[in-house]
């Protein structure tokens, strides 16, 4: 039995009840029969059983020793990328401090203060708002009896609200403090519909909304598109429409669409009027014409290595018969196939990604205005590779054509036939298409097969990234107009896929080789490039020359800082950033620009920005907490939010103040325990009404 707090009675029979029940029955049965019989004496004997029955029943006083354990609260500050808009996160800040300071206040009450949604909790904390998780690993070691609530100091816009409120309200009331202003609006853009990638050459479907919250009488809006960093152009687009187009994908790689609508008469932030698609180009068919000049031992090696790309539609043609060649053996009896020049030179040229001249001399098969139709076509974007022979040493060099005017080496009529192996030049180490490639070795002689011919160039233009014998330029890369152009001086490159001492990496190489004439990003040169990894920008600059410029980085709310590249030895310099935002952010070193898209395509943090607090009401209900707007105070609507200590089953908050129950738990330190009945007096008292009882009857 409880008396009062830490105080109660305990009992400790001195008999089991087995036995004390019947002695109690039989002597409450003697009792009943002497009052039927109405005899004398029979309440002090009545008192004598009543003592002898509480001595054996034994009670005490129990007296605990308590120790008052302190009940915890936890508040939550949102620290997300929605709270930069405006005056939230000094208003949060402001708050927060007057909080803990008022909580200070109170000995029986622990304190734990934590954040969400900052950058540093990960990539999610840029995509959504996450409280309730935060405040689940706050309380992770406080048993629920201990909890004496939760305050929430945020904008409202909350993404992992429980769907089972009914275990909140076991940690006691969940209180919500507004950081907004009542009444706000704002535009933003949102993707509806966007493949992730598309065939180069064709376009693609996007659809893309403006909205107005709350609804406006707004007609349309003016959309600025701008792809890959190129010209801006406008469109108008209806508001709270989806609104169709299309997007073309130019080049292999990532396709990058920047999109931003107009500032409306009220906004919160411009962050949601910007979006960016990321359509990543892949080529259906790359189509590739391989004319070889001649027979030889090299040429299988050629066709197998791009028969062996299921992507790769090759055309190849060998020239076995040059029309200087005649026997008399009439046209039809003829097995061979009559070259198609016009049609692959003239009709049907702009219809190739890669044309490769193997080994190829004039011999009157091509007429100088189609070579002069391929040095045009280069101009225009072609892709051309040229592996030389012994023709290109002499007078019959493509070199002495039209199509020299593209090719960045020129014949000194010279050719070296001797051993050599192919070494990559320092600039070749900077260059994607020969960095690391497999059997490379910076500080010694490389461990593939050698070569045993090499035609002697003079390079004009270009890049020289591997040498030959006597360190002459063996492969060179060059830029002409809008196309590109590779030469190899030799036609050797079939004995590294014999397995010739060991062979080499000419797959390896070829491939690159080819990726980088078809302008695939990945083998740029010169290049300034941004990765995203959750919520890590890594941007990556490449360079045949130390670059000693410093990068800026310029987030989607328009701050600006200066990153520090660290350079490698194969010309890539880095550096790493963590995004506190989701958006766009664009890198620039004065030359080049790249983007970054972090984050979802409509990130839910930047769906809403308005401060509301709907989204918490069902927690404050079932908790019995409160949703107060901290503009309220700084209004003189009312007050400041008071806080007080409350009874668990009392109300817990009220127009200008929250509540924190107090539970009053405890530990025990010590147990105290006197007996109510001594044995003496006990025994004098029984002694006493019986004998008082005897001489009742007596008389």
């Amino acid at each position: 039995m409880t008396l009062l707090d830490g105080t109660s009675i305990a009992l400790a029979p001195l008999l089991p009840w087995v036995f004390l029940v019947p002695l109690f029955v039989v002597a409450l049965a003697i009792l009943a029969l002497a009052v039927f019989r109405r005899a004398r004496g029979v309440w002090l004997r009545a008192l004598a059983v009543a003592v002898l029955a509480l001595a054996l029943i034994n009670p005490s006083l129990v007296q605990e020793k308590r120790e008052p354990i302190k009940d915890v609260a936890v508040v939550v500050l949102d620290a997300s990328p929605s709270q930069n808009i405006g005056d939230r996160r000094a208003r949060a800040e402001a708050e927060l401090e007057r909080l803990t300071e008022r909580l200070k206040a109170f000995d029986d009450l622990e304190l734990r203060v934590v954040r969400a949604g900052d950058a540093e909790s990960g990539a999610s904390a840029i995509n959504e708002t996450h409280l309730f998780d935060a405040l689940n690993r706050a309380m992770a070691d406080v048993p629920r009896r201990r909890m004496a609530g939760a305050v929430l100091i945020t904008d409202g816009q909350v993404h992992d609200v429980p769907e089972n409120l009914a275990r909140l309200a076991e940690i006691g009331p969940v209180h919500t403090l507004l950081t907004g202003n009542r009444d706000e609006g704002d535009r933003r853009l949102a993707i509806v519909q966007a493949p992730a990638y598309g065939l180069v050459g064709k376009p693609v479907e996007l659809t893309i909304r403006v909205d107005d919250m709350p609804r406006r009488q707004s007609a349309d809006a003016a959309v600025t598109l701008r792809q890959d960093g190129g010209p801006p152009r406008t469109i108008r687009v209806p508001v709270g429409q989806d609104f169709h187009m299309e997007l073309p994908v130019n080049h292999g790689g990532q396709n990058v669409l920047e999109m931003e609508v107009e500032a409306a008469r009220q906004e919160l932030t411009l962050a949601n009027n910007r979006t960016a698609v990321v359509v990543n180009g892949v080529r259906d068919r790359l189509r590739v014409l391989l004319v070889s000049g001649e027979p030889h031992a090299g040429e299988r090696t050629w066709r197998n290595l791009l028969k062996a790309d299921p992507s790769v539609d090759l055309v190849h043609f060998t020239i076995l018969r040059p029309p200087e060649k005649q026997d008399g053996t009439p046209i039809r009896e003829l097995s061979l196939i009559a070259f198609p020049i016009r049609e692959l030179f003239e009709i049907k040229l702009d219809e190739f990604d890669l044309i490769i001249f193997d080994r190829y001399r004039r011999r009157g098969v091509l007429p100088q205005m189609y070579l002069e139709n391929i040095a045009e076509y280069v101009q225009k974007g072609g892709a051309l590779l040229e592996a030389s022979g012994q023709g290109y040493a002499t007078p019959l060099s493509l070199f002495r054509t039209p199509l020299g005017q593209v090719m960045p080496a020129e014949p000194t009529g010279q050719a070296i036939d001797r051993p050599f192996k192919p070494t990559v030049t320092e600039v070749g180490r900077r260059h994607p298409v020969t960095a690391g490639l497999p059997g490379d070795r910076p500080d010694g002689e490389p461990s593939w097969g050698r070569w045993f011919h090499q035609v002697e160039v003079v390079p004009g233009n270009g890049a020289v990234v591997m040498n030959g014998a006597d360190d002459r330029p063996l492969l060179i890369l060059d830029r002409v107009g809008k196309g590109r152009v590779a030469q190899l001086a030799s036609d050797q490159m079939w004995l590294w896929s014999r397995g010739f001492e060991g062979g080499g990496p000419q797959a390896e190489l070829l491939r690159r080789l080819a990726h980088w004439l078809m302008k695939e990003p990945e083998l740029e040169e010169n290049d300034l490039r941004a990765h995203v990894d959750g919520n890590r920008i890594t941007v990556e600059r490449r360079s045949l020359e130390p670059d000693p410029r410093s990068i800026t980085l310029t987030t989607p709310s328009d701050e600006t800082r200066t990153l520090e590249m660290t350079e490698d030895r194969t010309g890539r310099a880095s550096a790493t950033v963590v995004a506190g935002e989701p958006g766009i952010y664009r890198i620039t070193d004065g030359e080049r620009t790249a983007l970054a898209v972090v984050g979802a395509v409509n990130p839910p943090e930047l769906a809403d920005v308005r401060s509301t607090g709907d989204r918490l009401t069902g927690v404050a209900d079932e908790t019995g907490g409160g949703v107060h707007w901290i503009s309220d105070t700084e209004s003189g609507v009312r007050p400041g939010i008071d806080v007080r200590r409350t009874r668990p089953d009392r109300t817990q908050t009220g127009n200008d103040w929250i509540g924190l129950r107090a539970n009053g738990d405890f530990t025990v330190t010590g147990v105290s325990e006197v007996p109510l009945l001594p044995v003496g007096a006990v025994l004098a008292l029984a002694l006493g009404a019986l004998l008082m009882a005897w001489r009742r009857e007596g008389r």
